[in-house]
């Protein structure tokens, strides 16, 4: 964690260098979000925006939170890629971005020649004028998209690795973003609804259990927590 906050440090302070480390150490971790939206458009457009949702998290993170990054990062990466399917649905990249995103690169040069140094995401967002969102997007619409077959170096073998290697063990990411997705779904129930589905869900009881515990039927237990399951899924679609 320490290595990742000491990344965050930097990124934000203006390293390039340690921003693209943060986003290669989380591919792992956009990818995995991206799963959940299998079908809805090109896996690696989505991958795309992720990267947006990850370098808004490494802009916005603050250490007081005292919670892990990649719990931080999961919501706004799956926020990011939700809205881009309701909005747009395909990546599209206006020349008013374009443009954007050239001024930032000349900006970007003439520090590094000028002051020797690169300007953070807030500085030139201040002398161009334009909201740091708004930046963040632009420059990252000129980045290629990481393809899952490019080469990631060797194994111990020598072999060639290639990034879909590196992805194919997702278990504790695929947990914890189901994890995040139950929670966030679950601030959206009822007292009622919430209760059973913690004791059904989190803490192992029977049906019988609960509605001993709460004080109606074992039917009516079984009624509300179908129609909680069918409209918590709905919601994770």
């Amino acid at each position: 964690m320490e290595h990742t906050y000491a990344c965050i440090r930097r990124a934000q302070a203006g390293d390039a260098a340690a921003k693209d480390q943060l986003l290669q150490e989380n591919s792992g971790l956009i990818w995995s979000v991206v799963r959940r939206f299998q079908g809805r458009s090109e896996a690696e457009d989505l991958y795309q925006i992720g990267a947006i949702g990850l370098l808004k998290c490494i802009e916005k993170f603050d250490f007081s939170y005292d919670v892990k990054f990649s719990t931080y990062a999961v919501p706004m990466i799956m926020g990011e890629i939700k809205r881009f399917l309701r909005d747009d649905g395909t990546v599209k990249v206006s020349r008013s971005l374009k443009e954007l995103s050239y001024r930032a690169k000349k900006l970007q040069e003439k520090a590094l020649q000028e002051e020797n140094r690169e300007l953070t995401l807030q500085e030139m967002a201040a002398l161009l004028e334009v909201e740091k969102e708004e930046l963040l997007l632009a420059l990252e619409s000129g980045r290629e998209v990481e393809s899952l077959y490019a080469s990631q170096g060797g194994n111990g073998n020598n072999a060639p690795l290639q990034l879909i290697d590196k992805l194919a063990d997702t278990t504790e990411n695929d947990k914890m973003l189901e994890r995040l997705s139950l929670m966030e779904a679950l601030e959206h129930l009822d007292a009622k609804e919430r209760q059973i589905i913690t004791m059904r869900y989190f803490q192992d009881r029977t049906q019988s259990d609960v509605a001993k515990y709460i004080g109606i039927s074992q039917v009516q237990v079984s009624r509300i927590e179908k129609r909680v399951l069918s409209r918590m899924q709905e919601s994770l679609k």
